[in-house]
Parts: structure tokens; sequence; C-alpha cells
């Protein structure tokens, strides 16, 4: 079947497919231990597009026992390398086969852009997948510097049973980020999705098997934070928790592994990224499109978003102006309209927690310039224009809570000094972007600023081989890169001595 090319096209694909909400332990969709489920409702018209299994303790425990037994038989785990990446391609390929299927129901579940679903979640997630499994193969092992009569042996091994509990604003990469490298190196996996998105991740462990990938080692368990969730870091068998979400959440996600088996725990958490363009910027336009993306894309439901933007005061009724222009073709539409650019929020509370903080932006001073209602209403979906405020000071609660909507908040500054202690007077330190024409000015502040990446004369670069994580408040792991796969292994020394 080709892939639509119209709304009425994805409308007609959306009618016509069936969805699944059950769980998947040990190969097979089944229903929770206590046959509760709770509604998938879509954000883009408010209707119930599925009943979904709400997991708790008890189906924790039947998916950890078996994620443990699968391991421990080795099905997986002791497969030759190579062949644990041939399976995993499979798995890729399965992926970008199944495109227009995985991408619909992102966008259905969560109210992206069908354009981005497809090119950006579904194509980045098998990509994730792929660049994993060949990554497999090309890892090697370490021999320490040791006298004649000795060898010293550095390996690395599985840690064993990992959990994942992923984020609601890309439900499908963000997952896939972390199955990539827990796979490749040989895992078993207990994937969390967001009780608000939980429709892709579903899907894709049906997918993960026809690709080859044994039964037991990928369970997905749908449901919410405070019940399956917490059971999952608690859970004194489970031996690596990973989670993308909220600061709050990560922090209390560390107290569970703690009060039971000191679990390894990686978290990458929340963001209030400064997007720092100085006056000397070479081409302000770019900068404003940049920034516009970066407020705007995904409905600033982004742990990146550009959404502190400080800016050199000379220039910052112009940078203004032309960012506005730019926002005008991130208006929200309708999700399936393959030329919509900006889509629903996820749900009625993201909607309301989105709008209170602009009503705190004004509330405290800030002058809004632009956007700040919401709009679309009579389709029952929740959609927001994005907004810009300007005459923001870094003390204000819109520049300092992560809004995770489009709400940028432009903050002025004099010299580079003042634009580095404004940048790092925050919680967070995920991500910052950098313009100007001097590359020593680029470098210095780059080199001064608290985060984990650092964009220079553009914003949110960066693929595969390099890693994705931050400083602070923003967590302490990093997917992607050769660097995720350190956070599912453990590193073991075996020293022979010669006779």
């Amino acid at each position: 079947m080709s892939t639509p090319e119209n709304r009425s096209q994805w409308q007609a694909l959306a009618d016509t497919m069936s969805i699944n909400g059950a769980a998947f332990i040990a190969g097979d969709y089944v229903e929770s231990q206590s046959k509760e489920t709770f509604d998938c409702i879509s954000p883009i018209d408010g209707k119930v597009l599925a009943k979904v299994a709400s997991c708790d303790e008890a189906d924790a425990n039947i998916a950890v026992i078996n994620a443990r037994e699968t391991f421990e038989s080795g099905v997986w785990s002791h497969l030759a390398p190579v062949k644990r990446k041939q399976i995993m391609i499979r798995f890729a390929d399965l992926l970008d086969e199944n495109v227009d299927e995985l991408a619909l129901l992102e966008t259905l579940d969560m109210g992206k852009p069908i354009q981005y679903s497809r090119a950006v979640d579904v194509a980045g997630a098998a990509r994730s997948i792929r660049w994993s499994g060949e990554a497999i193969d090309k890892i090697y092992d370490e021999i320490a510097p040791t006298a004649h009569n000795e060898i010293g042996m550095i390996t690395r091994e599985a840690v064993g049973v990992v959990a994942a509990i992923v984020p609601w604003n890309f439900p499908l990469l963000m997952a896939c980020w972390k199955l990539g490298p827990a796979l490749a190196t040989g895992n078993s996996v207990i994937l969390k999705p967001s009780e608000k998105s939980p429709l892709t991740a579903i899907r894709i462990a049906q997918i993960a098997i026809e690709a080859g990938i044994p039964k037991g080692v990928l369970n997905v368990l749908p449901g919410f934070g405070h019940t399956v969730g917490k059971a999952l870091a608690l859970h004194m068998d489970v031996d690596t928790l990973v989670f993308t979400g909220s600061t709050k959440i990560a922090k209390q996600l560390m107290v569970y592994a703690g009060e039971s088996n000191m679990k390894r725990v990686w978290l990458e958490a929340g963001g209030k990224s400064p997007n720092i363009v100085f006056n000397d910027t070479p081409d302000l336009k770019k900068a404003a499109a940049a920034a516009a993306a970066a407020i705007a894309f995904n409905q600033g439901e982004v742990c990146t978003a550009g959404s502190r933007l400080l800016v050199e005061a000379d220039v910052k009724e112009e940078l203004i102006g032309l960012i506005a222009e730019e926002l005008q073709s991130w208006q929200p539409g309708h999700p399936l309209d393959p030329s919509t650019t900006s889509g629903a929020v996820v749900d009625k509370q993201q909607l309301d927690n989105v709008l209170g903080y602009i009503q705190s932006g004004k509330d405290e001073g800030a002058t809004l310039n632009f956007g700040g209602r919401q709009v679309m209403q009579e389709s029952g979906g929740v959609y927001i224009e994005p907004t810009i405020f300007s005459d923001v000071d870094n003390k204000m609660t819109i520049a300092k809570e992560e809004i995770f909507g489009p709400v940028l908040s432009v903050i002025t500054f004099e010299g580079m000094e003042q634009a580095i202690a404004i940048a790092n007077d925050s919680i967070y330190g995920l991500a910052a972007g950098v313009w100007t024409a001097d590359i020593n000015k680029a470098h210095k502040t780059a080199k001064a600023l608290r985060s984990g990446m650092v964009w220079i004369n553009h914003y949110d670069g960066g693929d595969m081989t390099a890693p994705f994580g931050g400083y602070k408040q923003s967590g302490n792991g990093r997917d992607k890169s050769l660097h995720a796969f350190d956070k599912y292994t453990e590193i073991k020394a075996t020293w022979i001595s010669l006779d």
C-alpha cells in the first residue's frame, strides 16, 4: 500500500486500523493481571483510540521473572554478537517497512504532525536500532598492560534485566534510544511507555518477535508511573533502570533505587536550554528561523527546546520581529494534514499547564509579543499557538521552570560574560545554542556553558554518533553513541597469573 498523500487518506487509514492496547510479556499480548484498563485518548479530537492494559506490581513481577529467566537461558545474552547484529538490523528494517502504521499510531496518540512522525520519529527509531546493531561486533574488550607472567582482561558483560521508562513526547524514538544499546549488549528489557502515548511501544513488541528477537527479551508494560513504574523501580531483580522524563520523577527513581537493590539508574531529565544570540551573528534571519523551530517543533514538547532566548540588547527588537514572522509557519493545524508543522499538545492536562505558565508570564510582568492562545477548540482537540514573551527576567517562573510547550522567553544581555552567567543560572544543563561570527567567542562561550550539548550557529544538531544528555538536574545518563553502551554493561576485571 502506498503512503497516504493527504489528510483524508491518512484519516481513511486510521479508520481501518486495528489498535492493540494489551501488555506484552514472554512473547504474547496479555491482559493486565487485574484486568484493569484505561482510555487512550487522542489529543487531535478527544476521541478514545483504545482501551489499554493498566499494569501494576503483579504484572511487573511476572515480566521481571520472565526477563530474568530469558536472560539466564542465554538465548539472547549468549548469542554471538554477529547474530544479534543481524536480528537487530532486521528489526530496524521492519520498523522502516511499517513506517506508515507506526507514524499514524504516533500521531493519533500524541498529536504530533504526521510528516514528523514519519520522517523524524519512525525514521530515527529505525536508525537507532540499526546503528546499535551495527556497533555490536565492533566494540572490543581490553587487555591491561601487565608483567610478562600475568594477563589482565577487562571485559564488558550485559547487566541482565533492564527496565526502561520512556516519555510521551517522542514515544517510539526515546524507546529505541534505550532499546538499541540495551538489546545490542545482550540484556532483557522491560519497556514502560507513558500512559499518555503507549501505542507504538505496544506495537513494536510484536515487530521485534517477527525480526527474530526471542520471546521474553522485550516485554512491554503499559500503565501509570505510580503503579507499574514504581514497581519496576523498586524491584529487587531489576539490574538497571533507564529513564527519560521530568526531573521530579528522575529524583524519585533515584530514591527507589536506593531503597531497593542499588540498581544502576541512568536519567535523562528536564531542560531550560539557553539559545544565545550575539549581536555579531552573521545571519540574523537564520538565527530567527532556528529559534522559532527550537520552540515550536513538536509543539514545544522537547526537553532540548530553546525556551530561553538570550539576545544581545541591540538586536533584540529586530530578532523578535523576525521570529514572529517565522512562527507564522508554525501555527497549529490538523496533525494528519501532511503540510501541518505544529499539531496538538498531548492532552488537556498539558494544555492547562502551558496556559497556566502563559498567565504566569503576564502576571509577573513579561511582555506578550506573540501568540499565547488556545485555538481550534471546535475540533475537540487541544491546540495552542506558539508564544513569545519579551522583557523576561531570568528569575521569572517562565524562565526558570520547564514548560514543555511552545513558550519562548526572551532575555537580553550585554556582553559575553553576562550571557554566560544568565545561561548557567539554571538548575538544568541539557543543551545550549551559540550564535556569533567570532570563532573565539563561540569556543569560549561553549566551554563556559554548563551544558551537555552545545550547538554553534545552528540548533538541535547531532546524530547517532554523538552522545545525548546533560549536566546538573538534567540527569546523569547519555543516550546515543558508543557512550550509551556503558550504561547497559558491567565491567569485569579478570586477572590470570601464569606459571
